[in-house]
């Protein structure tokens, strides 16, 4: 992954309440941010809605093309986007 990606993808996960991978919305409940000592199959995503789960190891993110907004093209073709909970004052 590119720097500038890179640099997209950390900020996406560092701030991202839910995920929409593949057009369902799944709430995030682990993240780990990739730094220098991650390795290919460690978990960087786990979500889950209801009783379905999904977790992404940094091998499945790590050649992901950033779109824009905190979205992501998987190298295996998923969709991938990062969603912050906005609070309303």
């Amino acid at each position: 992954m590119t720097t500038t990606a890179m640099t997209s993808m950390t900020q996406a996960l560092d701030s991202a309440d839910f995920v929409l991978f593949e057009g369902v919305v799944f709430e995030t409940e682990y993240l780990r941010v990739p730094d220098e000592d991650i390795r290919a199959d460690d978990v960087v995503l786990e979500a889950r809605r209801g009783e379905d789960e999904i977790s992404l190891t940094f091998e499945e993110i790590d050649a992901a093309e950033p779109l824009g907004e905190g979205a992501f093209r998987l190298k295996n073709g998923a969709l991938l986007r990062f969603l912050a909970q906005v609070t309303l004052h």
